[in-house]
């Protein structure tokens, strides 16, 4: 059976005109169904402070004149750094940036043809005797994949030397997207939405560790965290990594010492469609190419003691961008009728969600760093303002209403975190009627369907395995491979060694 077949999302086309949150919500009622279309070739504009859109319909593809007026543009860019390699990156099913590099002078040829990479490249394959790989392990994966740059994303990259960047989605070398690929899954989680008459402006916040040279104890590698980040006293490093990220397309809003030393958080300025996970993608290739300029390690990973964090900040809007979907007209600091109908949604799938926003065994100890209790899970908590929520809903300051997903940590694929989180919200829109029962708040989540967050792993897998929505969302394909490396890793990795594994490979 091939793993490429029969499990692609059937898209939605877009409904034109200025959405109230009443019209809105009845395009979930009356979409006409299309086929989805992936663009990888399109071309943005060069100004950095543009915001590419998750995914566009096929009359917007860029013809040869217009594609030429966009190269144009890039080639002047390669001139002026004096260029010498262009990188074709894509994620991988961890979030980690797997890339082959060119010579410049070849990446015109390459923006019409792609470059070729071992699927195996992206989706590691366990060992052969593994049973459940086996049963969805076909010649596919085994065989070259495409990588096809999306123009719009070529940047010049500040810490490497003359060399710029693209990101590129997946494709078959046939044509066929990648179904397992988290960018493609993203995309046409976006699509969907905007098919439903809305838009996603979102943003992450994510934590890292940073930590001095290795010193050999006893034969041991210890690394110390950089503890002088406590107090901002190295800046000239933090203001690289902001300035660099500026350059490839990703503003930070604010940077900060967290809670712990050596421990660092970025917040990025929001942005419609799937520029936000774009630039949580980019900032972990900028954190660890400029910390190992300065002689540090960095890593994403959650340490025993820890909380990496990878929060997604993010509001509904109208398919127009004009009107939060989220904020109340009536003056009060509370959801809107969509509002807590997308939260509901959230809280009904929280289970599934926390499988792929916590996909490491380490990381799901945040889910009880308060509780002294053995529990196999904890509640799924929101709140106004309340940090401590899972979902904490934020009224105050000019971005508006907006929902913190902080079931994610640092460690999730971005992408993912993205894609599901539209998914469920999505559900919640089209189903979560009896969330407004009552005329009051608590009696409107009371009557809200929730589940509890697993504490373990091998828990949450299950959860996500019998989430339809999230199978049907993410595609079977995706949930049967993503689950099968899951249980691999847990079959196959002592938790003693899973500390040096993610140190080496989130960083």
């Amino acid at each position: 059976m091939n793993n490429e077949e029969d499990f692609l999302q059937k898209d939605s086309t877009r409904d034109e005109g200025n959405e109230t949150e009443d019209n809105s919500m009845n395009k979930l009622r009356r979409k006409k169904v299309t086929k989805p279309h992936v663009c990888s070739t399109e071309v943005g504009e060069m100004d950095m402070s543009n915001s590419n859109d998750c995914m566009r319909d096929s009359s917007q593809i860029l013809a040869p004149p217009q594609l030429s007026s966009r190269m144009k543009h890039i080639r002047q860019a390669m001139a002026k750094n004096r260029l010498q390699f262009v990188r074709f990156e894509a994620t991988d099913l961890h979030g980690v940036s797997r890339s082959k590099s060119i010579p410049a002078h070849f990446f015109q040829e390459k923006v019409s043809h792609g470059v070729c990479m071992p699927r195996g490249y992206l989706e590691v394959i366990p060992n052969p005797k593994d049973s459940e790989m086996n049963r969805i392990r076909a010649t596919c994966f085994n065989s070259d994949i495409v990588l096809m740059p999306e123009v719009s994303t070529f940047r010049v990259l500040p810490w490497a030397d003359r060399t710029a960047r693209v990101i590129c989605d997946t494709f078959t070398v046939t044509g066929e997207p990648i179904l397992t690929s988290p960018r493609y899954i993203a995309k046409r989680q976006l699509s969907q939405l905007q098919a439903s008459g809305f838009s996603l402006l979102s943003a992450f916040i994510c934590d890292f560790c940073i930590f001095g040279v290795p010193e050999f104890l006893n034969s041991k590698t210890i690394s110390f965290p950089a503890s002088t980040f406590l107090n901002n006293h190295d800046q000239p490093f933090m203001q690289e990594i902001v300035d660099g990220l500026y350059h490839t397309g990703a503003n930070v809003e604010s940077f900060s010492s967290s809670t712990r030393p050596g421990q660092m958080e970025i917040c990025f300025l929001p942005e419609f469609g799937i520029s936000s996970a774009d630039n949580a993608f980019t900032l972990r290739t900028g954190v660890k190419e400029v910390a190992r300029k300065y002689n540090y390690i960095s890593s994403f990973f959650i340490e025993t003691g820890f909380c990496n964090s990878g929060i997604l900040s993010h509001s509904l809007w109208d398919v127009d961008r004009k009107k939060n979907m989220f904020c109340s007209t009536s003056g009060t600091e509370q959801l809107t009728i969509t509002g807590k109908k997308w939260l509901a949604g959230l809280l009904k799938h929280s289970a599934a969600l926390s499988c792929l926003m916590a996909p490491t065994v380490s990381c799901r100890k945040r889910y009880s760093k308060d509780s002294k209790d053995l529990k196999e899970s904890v509640p799924t908590t929101w709140g106004y303002n309340d940090n401590s929520c899972i979902f904490n809903i934020k009224c105050h300051g000019e971005k508006g209403t907006r929902i913190e997903n902080k079931l994610g940590s640092a460690t999730a694929n971005p992408y993912l975190v993205l894609a599901a989180t539209v998914a469920a919200g999505l559900d919640g829109l089209h189903s979560s009627n009896e969330v407004l029962a009552g005329p009051d708040e608590s009696t409107d989540f009371c009557q809200a369907e929730t589940s509890e967050i697993p504490l373990k792993l091998e828990d949450a897998l299950v959860a996500l395995e019998e989430d339809q929505c999230l199978r049907q969302a993410l595609g079977e394909t995706f949930i049967r491979y993503f689950v099968a490396m899951k249980k691999y890793e847990l079959e196959n990795e002592e938790i003693a060694a899973e500390r040096n594994k993610f140190l080496e490979y989130f960083i």
